[in-house]
């Protein structure tokens, strides 16, 4: 038989300890890892004997940035970071929470890097600090590209704070299902959820508006031999700068393997090789990239009958349809895949003729983030 609650042993982060937490849908029991924090219900209503979360590795304390904000009167911004969309360096895959800090707000960046987690300390704030890990960063920006404000929102159960992932970040909602205990609650409103928010709140530094950043920029893939790479800009979690914030597309440039970037700035706008890149596009394909339940569902559609390439924004961005059409003229679009329920970006077709040009093929990615959908 099985017993209340179990341990059963799990290669990273630590034994599974499954408990049941409640009636599934259909009358079955419905498991959960209070370890890993995740689902552990198998078919029909059985517990599993490892959680679907349980082969992902554990943030260690050597990976989290404790962050005195004190120390950098120049400003501290936190980000987001996700593969680039565009990426033929031979770098690894930066994914975490980006860090940007000065000491002085005219002098050179003291800490320019990416972390797995970040702990902000500060006068003001609780002696054990506030902790910002990277799905929290990611799905934040995710949530904000796709213009969302989030909330902060405990379980009605535990208080343990909720963060809304993959669907459920772009589709605000009541009912939450908590990662502490596993079990379903209502919140008060209609909304999403990311711990990030009260950090915000707390600090004062709640999300400012974006200035368009006023630099062009034209190159040649040929006079970056190392490499390039592309994102599109996205609002910062924490910014404590007196300056205002850019937003465009940033660029990392580099002239060989193991060099710094030669380029490393926003730019409002991009031209690679005479192609140029719009912004909107290239924003939308990152966040687009960050969403597990989409792979697969972005791709370049095409007009049967104008040629025209469908760019799907706003509430389309991130809602696959069946039997799209031409927003210009009413065509019948089609994708390079079997695929009938899809989202378009043309940056995937402009990027492939791209690479056609670039000193070495372009690099995938991939950031192993698990699918959360209804």
């Amino acid at each position: 038989m099985f017993q209340s609650r179990l341990k059963l042993p799990s290669k990273k982060g630590g034994a599974c300890h499954i408990a049941p937490v409640g009636k599934r849908r259909d009358g079955g029991t419905r498991y959960w890892c209070l370890t890993h924090k995740a689902d552990a219900t198998a078919k029909y209503g059985r517990p599993v004997m490892v959680c679907r979360a349980a082969h992902l590795s554990p943030i260690l304390p050597h990976e989290i940035l404790d962050l005195d904000l004190d120390q950098y009167p120049g400003g501290v911004g936190l980000w987001g970071a996700v593969p680039p969309v565009y990426d033929t360096t031979r770098l690894p895959l930066d994914f975490g929470v980006h860090v940007h800090a000065r000491k002085d707000s005219d002098g050179d960046k003291h800490i320019d890097s990416t972390y797995r987690a970040v702990r902000l300390i500060s006068r003001q704030l609780p002696k054990e600090g506030l902790l910002i890990s990277e799905v929290d960063a990611v799905y934040y920006m995710v949530s904000s590209v796709f213009g969302f404000e989030t909330r902060d929102i405990r379980c009605t159960y535990c208080g343990y704070p909720h963060l809304d992932k993959d669907w459920f970040s772009i589709h605000p909602h009541r009912r939450h299902l908590c990662a502490g205990c596993g079990k379903n609650f209502r919140d008060s409103v209609v909304g999403i959820g990311n711990p990030i928010r009260a950090t915000q709140e707390i600090l004062g530094l709640l999300p400012r508006k974006c200035v368009q950043a006023e630099k062009l920029l034209s190159l040649q893939q040929k006079d970056y031999p190392g490499g390039l790479q592309i994102w599109g800009s996205n609002a910062a979690i924490i910014w404590s700068s007196g300056k205002a914030e850019e937003e465009g597309i940033h660029v990392h440039g580099y002239r060989g393997d193991g060099e710094v970037a030669e380029l490393d700035d926003t730019f409002s706008a991009l031209e690679i090789d005479g192609v140029r890149f719009d912004p909107a596009m290239v924003r939308t394909l990152m966040a687009q990239n960050s969403l597990p339940h989409l792979e697969a569902r972005i791709v370049p559609l095409k007009c049967t009958s104008c040629d025209g390439m469908e760019f799907n924004s706003g509430e389309q961005a991130f809602t696959p349809v069946v039997g799209r059409v031409c927003s210009k003229c009413q065509g019948k679009l089609r994708g390079p895949t079997r695929l009938r329920s899809t989202i378009g970006n043309p940056l995937l077709n402009i990027f492939e003729k791209l690479s056609e040009n670039s000193p070495r093929p372009p690099q995938k990615h991939t950031m192993g983030l698990l699918p959360e959908t209804l």
